[in-house]
């Protein structure tokens, strides 16, 4: 079937305007995709703020829970306080060899945090002194709980 010299210019109006049209869904699908916090950010956000209003939480009689937070690049981040110890009394690098390791096994066998585990967040552990002194910082990467 021939088409009429009628039906050529409309034919040809018709493709430019499902090309436009096709275009303009994809500019703002990919706007849409490319802007957007990523879901799991803001599952960490959201987490974090459920945590942080029964904040703050006496763990035992050494440390206290003072918040947490979600950090950019997935991380997942808890502030404790030592409660009894200043900065002074503490060798960092004795207190990591001590906590370090429950930490990791807490990570790895704990039910609460496999939503963690299966998104490969980066959990932070940053304890500061009675006075409120940065001490030290505890970062268990994904490599270290898989």
């Amino acid at each position: 079937m021939e088409q009429t010299e009628e039906q050529k210019p409309k034919k040809k109006i018709l493709g430019i305007v499902i090309t436009v049209v096709a275009f303009v869904i994809a500019y703002f699908a990919g706007q849409q995709l490319f802007n957007k916090t990523p879901s799991f950010d803001k599952v960490l956000m959201q987490t974090a703020s459920e945590i942080n209003k029964t904040c703050p939480i006496s763990i035992d009689q050494y440390t206290r829970l003072d918040n947490t937070v979600a950090l950019p690049g997935n991380i997942f981040q808890y502030n404790y306080t030592m409660v009894t110890l200043d900065k002074s009394e503490v060798n960092a690098d004795t207190l990591k060899a001590k906590l370090e390791p429950g930490i990791v096994n807490n990570i790895k066998t704990n039910p609460d945090l496999k939503i963690f585990r299966d998104n490969k967040t980066t959990m932070n552990y940053s304890y500061k002194d009675k006075n409120g002194v940065f001490v030290l910082t505890i970062s268990v990467t994904p490599d270290k709980y898989n």
